[in-house]
């Protein structure tokens, strides 16, 4: 009795509530869960809050870093006991403890206070490892089988070069055993790199279930590492790692008869690794990379990211990759060098999707067909069965032409052989090479079942495995309108098929880091899946890429210097401006602010090259409006003229770079670029604006959307400029013009002019080019060209701008203009045309946000969730006659709702955490 006592009396006087409805998840470190390595010794730390009461904020947190989970069971920090902080912070929190060690993992959780008094049990315990400086490889030594000649080297080939020499180089396979000491392994960490890819195993296992590891970046600056734990995965005595080899984006061989798109040379593939184990007695040891690995010809004939894989079962070398293989007649690895290591903090490219034929059909000259529904990137998987020496070819495409697959506009020829070695079912997939498709077609092969008159071997199974990067979906969106939900699922394939390590343009073709997506697509991106990553990837690759003179070419990681039509494709301010705009989205998205920072001084180089380039403030440089729908064929902007879309997001750049400045504390640069950027304004309105008309340059969509929507239109003049955009649209049957750069602008402003009855118009139709246009022609992905030609790529993400609409306008999840990472939320659905219901819903770094609505009975009822931590405003659709409801009941303040306000047609509601029900009737 006594104890029960001096419990509530301990409870009474600290005046908080244990656990209760109160709890504390997703725990995160530099954004990532559980990160095997993160950048630097500097971590932050994010959580979410998990409450059961409405208008729940934080107020203070204690976090415990410790070197093992069991100090943490006892509430030890050993390396961080942040105390307790008063602080409503639950993102981004600084690491203030001990000095952490390299290549060491740390364990850690955190408990929470909130305004009704209560605390948080403990959180599960979360890990980070930290990664490897240069010091810190210990004697690692980049191996190879083979050195590139210096003559051969090109790290960075015009688009215009031509062969001098051609053939093909040998992949190697590469080894080493190891004996362990008999003693229990406490941790067992493996960092490895190689150059163009690796695939690692483990007497006989492959580690991890990464593809194309590791990620692309550019080489002769920079290579990546991955960090993999294999305590439980190694064994007291003999041990063995193997590691095969591919060619990447390191080197495109020069083969005869198969595509080579770009001609990039860093060298011959190589590797680097260091095995750090570590007992529990206390010891270590390691092993690494150095002239004992031995090395071998792998039975990969030929890899190539644009001309396909081969593979030769008959160069197997059974068990070369276990303990007790005799490596005899195997040479010692050669020892070479290499660039900077860094570890890669994206997330890992994966198998991701499996699709098995929808149906099967022979061409004309006796191949097969197999159609797999889904347009998207990969490789496939046969299983296959046939006579030693047959030969198999794969065949992939995005179309068919005369009932055969064709790679005419793709890159051809691209194809996957296998070479049999007769021993029953034999199953195999390419390692280091991947396409975009839909159709394969089989060559030399016959489809299990059907009569087989020749002896061919016999396709067993064949599937195509989908690959892309492994982020989290953070998104989903739904509503009435099946061309929407159509479109969405268009959208959401393009963005899939062209994510891998790098945001790329197609997932054939080229394969390249095209940069005007990385912003004019980043809300839609982000909006649907954790790319905060990858975001960062981009930049650092920006970084890597910029020219002495500060450009920031078209294409992060630069493996090529395009000359077609002079500079155009290699310096265009649409694309380089990325490198400002990324940076500033996602400190306003993901509240990260250290990454603006670090770009600070690419960002000062790019403004100070484009201000050279400027002749009298006006940049003429470049591509345009890309892919615009004007008479001729989609290329180079035809319907706005060359200097209104570079001039209009220079002025963009400089007021982004004005903010970024004044929050990082540059002052004079911040003057500096207002002033700059009040010279562009007037210089851009003298040159494009027509008083009389009220329009800029040329009229176009896009001319006019981007003037309002860069604000480079005066206050009086800007609803005339709206009011020529919409007469434009009506005009034309509500259909639009604009093109790669033009179409996102053009739906912002309607959007926020609270005209997406236009967007509506344009969007739920398939009779005039665009998605709907697409999906009646049979697209299963988004594709490079309003008019889904099949000329062009059709599995391009470019276009999908109405992505973002779908999320910030239909559903209405946005936030509001000082809205730091959704910490103050902004829910204002545009109900419009015969959409029923939409639902969008966005897991931002504090939580889930929900807008879910739908029309019945006369009534619009409006669910929200807004997680803790954050504040919403919501903008209720009303009449003069509406009457408000939440959760049943009318309207008043108190239990979440702080207040409310009427301006014109909306109510505007301030709410705090939770879940709400609106009833408008």
């Amino acid at each position: 009795m006594r104890y029960l006592y001096a419990l509530i009396t301990i409870f009474l006087f600290h005046g908080f509530v244990y656990g209760q409805g109160l709890s504390v998840s997703d725990l995160r470190v530099d954004n990532r869960q559980n990160p095997f390595t993160i950048l630097g010794t500097s971590p932050k730390f994010s959580w979410k809050i998990n409450s059961n009461k409405r208008n729940t904020q934080q107020i203070s947190y204690r976090i415990l870093v410790s070197e093992n989970g069991a100090d943490l069971q006892r509430n030890n920090g050993t390396v961080w006991d942040s105390k307790e902080l008063d602080s409503s912070e639950s993102i981004k929190i600084d690491y203030r403890g001990k000095a952490l060690t390299a290549g060491k993992t740390y364990y850690w959780k955190v408990q929470i206070k909130d305004n009704y008094n209560r605390e948080s049990r403990w959180s599960e315990v979360a890990r980070f490892g930290v990664g490897l400086r240069t010091a810190d490889w210990n004697g690692a030594k980049w191996i190879t089988n083979a050195i590139m000649p210096d003559s051969l080297v090109d790290v960075l080939p015009k688009s215009e070069k031509k062969d001098t020499y051609w053939g093909n180089n040998q992949l190697p396979i590469i080894r080493k055993d190891f004996k362990l000491k008999s003693k229990k392994i406490k941790e067992a960490k493996l960092f490895i790199s190689g150059l163009g890819h690796f695939e690692a195993s483990l007497n006989g296992e492959k580690i991890g279930d990464h593809f194309l590891d590791a990620g692309w970046a550019k080489f002769d600056k920079e290579a990546l590492y991955v960090t993999f734990d294999l305590t439980d995965k190694l064994k007291s005595g003999a041990n063995t790692i193997g590691v095969m080899l591919g060619n990447g984006f390191y080197y495109i061989p020069p083969v005869k008869g198969r595509f080579r798109k770009q001609k990039v040379a860093f060298g011959y593939p190589k590797m680097i690794a260091k095995l750090k184990v570590d007992y529990t007695d206390g010891s270590s040891e390691t092993i690494v990379t150095d002239e004992s690995w031995k090395t071998a010809n792998s039975p990969i004939t030929f890899s190539s990211l644009y001309g396909g894989e081969d593979f030769d079962a008959n160069l197997v070398q059974a068990n070369w990759n276990k303990p007790g293989f005799n490596d005899k007649k195997w040479k010692k690895a050669l020892v070479t060098t290499g660039p900077e290591l860094h570890p890669q903090i994206t997330e890992p490219v994966k198998v991701m999707d499996r699709f098995s034929p929808k149906s099967i059909h022979q061409t004309a000259a006796g191949n097969w067909i197999y159609d797999l529904g889904q347009n998207a990137s990969g490789v496939v998987e046969i299983s296959v069965k046939g006579k030693k020496g047959d030969t198999v070819r794969v065949y992939p495409g995005e179309l068919l032409a005369e009932n055969a697959v064709t790679q005419k506009h793709t890159g051809s020829p691209y194809y996957f052989q296998y070479v049999l070695k007769g021993d029953g079912v034999e199953t195999w997939q390419p390692r280091f090479t991947y396409y975009g498709f839909r159709y394969l077609e089989v060559r030399g092969a016959i489809p299990q079942g059907k009569e087989n008159t020749k002896s061919l071997p016999v396709m067993e199974n064949i599937i195509g495995l989908h690959i892309r990067n492994s982020a989290q979906t953070v998104g989903s969106f739904n509503s009435s309108n099946t061309v929407f939900n159509q479109t969405d699922r268009l959208i959401d394939w393009a963005i899939r098929s062209n994510s891998v390590s790098v945001f790329t343009d197609c997932p054939h073709r080229e394969k390249l880091g095209w940069l005007e997506q990385t912003h004019l697509m980043g809300p839609s991106l982000s909006y649907n899946y954790d790319f905060i990553s990858l975001f960062k990837r981009t930049i650092q690759n920006m970084m890597t890429s910029q020219t002495a003179d500060g450009l920031i070419p078209e294409i992060a990681p630069e493996f090529v210097e395009f000359t077609w039509g002079g500079d155009m494709f290699r310096d265009s301010p649409e694309w380089g401006s990325a490198g400002i705009i990324v940076p500033w989205y996602l400190y306003k998205w993901y509240g990260d602010e250290e990454t603006m920072k670090d770009a600070y001084p690419m960002m000062k180089r790019y403004v100070k090259y484009l201000e050279g380039k400027a002749e009298n403030h006006i940049l003429k440089q470049g591509l345009g409006d890309w892919f615009d729908l004007g008479p001729k064929r989609p290329g180079v902007s035809q319907l706005t003229p060359m200097g209104v879309t570079g001039t209009a997001i220079f002025y963009y750049d400089l007021n982004i770079l004005k903010e970024i400045a004044m929050k990082l504390g540059h002052h004079d640069d911040a003057r500096y670029y207002t002033d700059l950027a009040e010279k562009v304004k007037k210089a851009f309105n003298g040159s494009f604006f027509n008083l009389a008309t009220k329009q800029y340059a040329t009229g176009s969509q896009t001319a006019n959307a981007m003037a309002i929507y860069m604000n480079l239109v005066d206050e009086k003049d800007r609803a005339a400029v709206l009011e020529n955009i919409i007469k434009d649209i009506r005009t034309r049957n509500n259909a639009h013009t604009a093109g790669d750069i033009g179409y996102r602008y053009l739906l912002r402003v309607l959007e926020e002019a609270g005209r997406s009855d236009v967007i509506f118009d344009m969007n739920s139709r398939s009779d005039v080019p665009g998605y709907g246009y697409q999906i009646a022609k049979g697209a299963t992905a988004l594709t490079e060209s309003w008019e889904a030609l099949p000329n062009v790529s059709n599995n391009h993400f470019m276009l999908g701008h109405l992505m973002e609409w779908f999320y910030s306008g239909l559903a209405g999840i946005g936030q509001e203009e000082s809205s730091i990472a959704f910490n103050h939320v902004k829910i204002a659905p545009q109900i419009v045309g015969d959409v029923k219901f939409a639902k969008g819903t966005y897991q931002s770094v504090y939580g889930e946000i929900v807008s879910d609505w739908k029309i019945e009975n006369e009534k619009t009822v409006l669910n929200v969730q807004i997680p803790a931590n954050a504040k919403a405003t919501v903008y209720l659709p009303i009449k003069e006659s509406s009457t408000v409801l939440e959760s049943g009941k009318a309207l008043e303040k108190g239990d979440g709702v702080t207040s409310w306000v009427k301006k014109a047609d909306k109510m505007l509601v301030e709410i705090g955490s939770g879940s709400y029900q609106f009833t408008i009737q």
